[in-house]
């Protein structure tokens, strides 16, 4: 047989899009060209193959090979072809047995040696190799993170010649199975270790229960990065599609992936001197941003003002969408990007209340000029604005006792997520305008509350939804099918930058 066809994957932004490498050995000076879009560290594989072939005690054969990469015309870069080219020259010569090799799909890097070397996104790849219904056979280093998916077939090896064995029927190769210390290991933050900010405690409730956005103002000190932290805590678990989902992001990143914290909700917080590029993510090989690594869990952006501009507002359409969708010249990558964003401000550049009272010395225009580095479409997209104001000592002194653990809280927030699900399968800040409409009715009392409180604050039909789905979401708090007046007052108030920015 002097052809061999082997199945892998390529990775295109989350998705590991099938590959054939086909092989064909024939008569002619010996050579070996691979063709189909390969990258630098594709075309340098023949090199590290014909090593590993060579080491391996088989012989390279002194003929004209061809390697074709298809389809043609998609990108291919990484080591992950290694493993497949080896196996295909080894059948295609014939010196071992390729009759079942339909069923399998191969990754990995090879070493000089003929060891296996580990690959990005191996969970998305054993995601893709499930959906084909083939068996996967990859590095033992990357064993663990694909045995996540549950209903996957998953082989290990740790050298070349352990797969020849195993095709040869000589040995067979051992199945991955999942590490039972797969759960995570370090404690999350807890919410009672913050003192007092009992207002700003229950808008992260609200902000937990309903996965809405928030951003927090108040002076240095006042605890909003604590409170930030502490948000993944008293979230609702994440189901295993959302988690797998999650954790596929992180394997085809650069971050690595700690297979402890995989069903762990990702906690992300840039500094401000991030760039664009660095947010929604990008590159010529496209790779995940941080508002993907976020994806079902939290983006905290502290100082948000110090961002720039332009930055921040790259936020925009993902906020909306939920997804990023990355173009290049020669190709394009979507990434899910639905995250919950929380964001945290001084009240002004000096750091105070600005109320007279402490030692601000900003005017009314330097303090609207501060807060006009975010844009009035950003803000819309905001659901909750709170202020985080400085406490006396004597106050904080009296609160020490008055907290509630994160567990207490996230026994409420779940409640209150398990009624949106069954209501409409879905968070109430993800609602559509026809589902706000079924969902999130007022009396018509209400309905002037709310419409006096829109001319009065000037705010958008965008704001006018998001209050609706905040009221929906505190009722469903209070368990109650229905958005009474003090629900929708409670939205309502949530509004501090449209109510106290300086005209």
């Amino acid at each position: 047989m002097s052809l061999a066809n082997v199945y892998t994957r390529a990775l295109v932004g989350i998705k590991a899009l099938p590959v054939t490498v086909e092989v064909h050995i024939s008569n002619g000076l010996p050579c070996l060209s691979i063709v189909g879009l390969p990258e630098a560290a594709v075309r340098e594989s023949k090199d590290r193959v014909r090593a590993a072939i060579i080491n391996s005690h088989f012989e390279f054969p002194s003929r004209r090979i061809t390697i074709n990469l298809a389809p043609a015309d998609l990108p291919k870069d990484g080591g992950r072809y290694d493993l497949p080219i080896a196996i295909g020259i080894l059948i295609a010569s014939g010196q071992i047995n390729g009759e079942n090799l339909g069923k399998y799909e191969l990754h990995g890097e090879l070493a000089l040696s003929g060891k296996l070397r580990s690959i990005s996104g191996a969970l998305a790849v054993a995601l893709g190799a499930r959906d084909a219904n083939r068996t996967l056979i990859l590095p033992c280093s990357d064993a663990d993170q694909a045995a996540l998916v549950s209903d996957a077939s998953i082989l290990q090896a740790s050298h070349l010649l352990e797969i020849c064995r195993h095709f040869q029927d000589h040995q067979p190769l051992d199945h991955a199975i999942p590490s039972p210390d797969t759960q995570s290991t370090i404690p999350a933050p807890d919410l009672n270790e913050v003192q007092g900010q009992h207002h700003a405690k229950r808008a992260l409730e609200i902000a937990a229960a309903g996965r809405h956005n928030m951003i927090m103002v108040g002076p240095p000190g006042t605890g909003k990065t604590m409170l930030a932290s502490r948000l993944p805590g008293i979230l609702p678990p994440m189901s295993e599609s959302q988690a797998l989902e999650t954790a596929a992001i992180c394997s085809i990143s650069n971050n690595g992936f700690n297979i402890k914290n995989w069903q762990s909700r990702p906690f992300r917080a840039p500094h401000h001197t991030a760039s664009g590029v660095a947010l929604v993510g990008g590159g010529s090989n496209p790779r995940p941003g941080e508002i993907s690594l976020a994806h079902n869990g939290v983006l905290f952006l502290d100082e948000l003002t110090e961002f720039d501009r332009h930055v921040l507002d790259v936020l925009r359409e993902p906020l909306e969408t939920g997804v990023i969708t990355i173009s290049r010249a020669a190709r394009q990558a979507e990434f899910p990007a639905r995250f919950q964003f929380i964001a945290a401000m001084n009240p002004c550049p000096q750091g105070y209340n600005c109320d007279g009272k402490s030692l601000c010395q900003c005017s009314q225009e330097q303090q609207r000029k501060y807060r006009s580095r975010i844009s009035a479409p950003l803000l819309d997209r905001i659901d909750i604005h709170i202020e985080v104001p400085r406490m006396s000592r004597s106050d904080l002194k009296n609160q020490l006792t008055d907290t509630e653990s994160s567990s207490v809280i996230q026994q409420r927030t779940m409640s209150a997520y398990e009624i949106q699900l069954n209501r409409c399968g879905k968070a109430n800040a993800d609602l559509s305008n026809r589902e706000i409409t079924e969902y999130c009715q007022l009396s018509a009392n209400d309905e002037k509350l709310l419409d006096t409180a829109l001319d009065k604050l000037q705010l958008s039909s965008r704001a006018h939804h998001r209050i609706l789905k905040l009221s929906r979401t505190i009722a469903d708090l209070d368990q109650q099918k229905t958005i009474s007046t003090k629900h929708l007052t409670e939205a309502i108030a949530y509004r501090a930058l449209d109510r106290f920015s300086p005209r």
